[in-house]
């Protein structure tokens, strides 16, 4: 399989970088902080200003960080930084006993068995969102399916897990979250130096911009609260949150709106950019295209029988699985050594800068054949086992994604309905480049057409 025009990504260094090359690139785009040699390496260390840095790829490795000594690896003070405005204490950053009770009320709402009554909300957005492209379609106009998928992803998430209409509110966070990406989310020299308690003269613009931010939250909280969306179906992750926060008094009230915050951001915005970049992938690939809308043809994606039929879009499960190796929405995990640690054959010194990156490790070229290819059978059921720790689009351990199931099913719910209705292609030829700002993100939102699939419902 030759490896689709479209698929462009940002050339790896051939030598480590400067001190300076690394505050440029940190802040430009953090996929090309390692060399080309890292994605055949099992470590790569580097220095940043007399601190040692590893980028960690061995499976012993990366077990040792993530699943049996993460207590030793916390959060580095510029991750704290970047993602602290949007999501506070909510689950993404709150540790100890108050992280366990967010985790114990959290998981059960997204976990397998949870999944049917999600799918039919999920359905009923999808439905009204195909509804409205087939006018684009019809008359043959570009489409940002960048901006599709965002809102699309957001009135899920809101339907979802909060019981609240986002089209109130879709259009100002939206705007914000662009703001946030231009201005606040690139990090510079004083993010990454200074600790967390002493504040960088870009924190002080990113607290004006988390009361903006938690202000809107509240208000969609408000909106809740008093729509009473939920009366007589049963408690959503909203009526379990409030629950319970419910004895933590005014404390309770703002982790309450930090943890709704977190999980509209993360319920969101990885997953319009997993069906961004699937999209885009499929826009060259037509006769995948084809194969999707045959695996979806005369099953029912509407909210009676969408959860069933997840168990038949295998095909389609894997271009989604494929489209997270390719752009994985995390692209860096990283963390810093509390104390000095043995792993494999290395010494991690105290203080010491601990990455593992799935953009380096779904790339890595002993660890998968033709790597830079688009290739879903490698997701099909009886494919050749991914190895392990190699493939890591919602992280491992006690911090893994605790909606990777949720946003997996609902990613392949979206494209199978999608694709079954219309034909991709792209409406540019110019190269669309990953940016890593918080999460994978296009450089770019290229135009899209969507031609009416012949023989469609």
């Amino acid at each position: 399989m030759s490896e689709p025009l479209s698929l462009v990504v940002p050339e790896a260094p051939k030598r480590s970088l400067s001190w300076r090359g690394v505050l440029r690139v940190v802040h430009d785009n953090p996929l090309l902080l390692w060399t080309d040699a890292a994605y055949e390496q099992d470590v790569e260390t580097q220095s940043f200003l007399g601190k040692p840095r590893f980028l960690l790829n061995a499976p012993e490795a990366i077990q040792h960080v993530l699943i049996r000594n993460p207590e030793n690896y916390r959060r580095t003070a510029a991750s704290i930084r970047l993602l602290r405005p949007f999501v506070g204490r909510g689950l993404l950053l709150s540790e100890g006993e108050l992280w366990r009770r967010e985790r114990r009320v959290i998981t059960p709402t997204l976990a397998p068995r949870a999944l049917p009554p999600l799918m039919a909300e999920a359905a009923r957005a999808i439905g009204a969102a195909a509804i409205r492209l087939d006018a684009a379609a019809k008359a043959g106009t570009p489409v940002d399916l960048l901006a599709v998928m965002q809102g699309l992803a957001l009135d899920i998430a809101g339907r979802t897990m909060f019981s609240v209409a986002m089209e109130a509110f879709g259009t100002e966070m939206r705007q914000m979250l662009a703001e946030a990406a231009r201005n606040l989310s690139r990090p510079d020299f004083f993010d990454l130096v200074l600790p967390i308690g002493m504040p960088s003269p870009r924190d002080f613009q990113r607290w004006r911009f988390q009361r903006r931010w938690m202000g809107l939250i509240s208000r969609i909280i408000a909106a809740r609260q008093g729509a009473d969306a939920r009366r007589g179906d049963g408690a959503d992750l909203f009526d379990l949150l409030r629950a319970a926060l419910a004895e933590d008094g005014p404390e309770g009230a703002r982790l309450l709106r930090d943890e709704v915050a977190t999980m509209i951001i993360a319920g969101h915005e990885t997953t319009a950019l997993t069906l961004f970049w699937s999209a885009l992938l499929l826009a060259a690939e037509p006769d995948m295209q084809a194969r999707i809308a045959a695996e979806a043809d005369g099953l029912d994606l509407g909210p009676d029988g969408a959860a069933a039929a997840l168990e038949r879009l295998s095909y389609t499960r894997a271009v989604v699985s494929e489209a997270l190796r390719l752009y994985p929405p995390a692209a860096v995990i990283a963390r810093q050594a509390v104390n000095a640690a043995r792993c494999g054959d290395i010494t991690i010194p105290r203080g010491a800068l601990v990455f593992i990156a799935p953009w380096v490790l779904h790339r890595h070229r002993k660890l998968w054949a033709a790597p830079g290819h688009f290739d879903p059978s490698r997701f099909l059921p009886g494919a050749q086992p991914v190895p392990r720790f190699a493939y890591l689009p919602f992280g491992a351990g006690p911090r893994v994604c605790v909606g990777a199931q949720f946003a997996l099913a609902e990613a392949t719910l979206v494209l199978a309905t999608l694709v079954r209705r219309f034909v991709i292609t792209r409406g540019d030829d110019a190269p669309v480049m990953p940016v890593s700002v918080v999460t994978t993100q296009p450089d770019r939102a290229p135009p899209f057409h969507l031609t009416p699939r012949p023989g469609a419902a």
